[in-house]
């Protein structure tokens, strides 16, 4: 295990967490990550640390409103959120994260239906 570090692309949203050296990774096509080409990874709350101020951050959700989308106020990049997939973890975006884990495993998640599914 080793600890890692990211945040937003100007830097007043920060967070640091543990993870395997290789990870799995997931490709979501719903509305929201194919339009950021976001690379979720997925790293249980008790591994993760937000450095900065919460403050920083302003939230956004849509559809079912079980996600928690978290924006940097300053630069508007979606660094990390707390997805419905995964209640017990946040979703890192990797491409936020400086000198990130090797990627083992790319997971295509079909966003789209499983969005209308009942």
């Amino acid at each position: 295990m080793t600890r890692y570090t990211g945040g937003c692309h100007c830097g007043e949203v920060k967070f640091s967490f543990i993870s395997d050296d290789a990870v799995e990774i997931w490709k979501c096509n719903c509305s929201i990550c194919s339009l950021i080409d976001y690379e979720h990874l997925f790293i249980p709350h008790e591994d993760f640390t937000l450095l900065s101020a919460q403050e920083n951050l302003t939230a956004y959700s849509f559809g079912t409103h079980s996600a928690n989308h978290y924006f940097c106020k300053t630069c508007g990049i979606k660094s990390f959120y707390q997805p419905r997939s995964h209640p017990e973890a946040y979703s890192v975006n990797l491409k936020c994260v400086t000198n990130p884990p090797r990627v083992e495993r790319v997971v295509e998640i079909d966003g789209k239906g499983a969005y209308f599914e009942s």
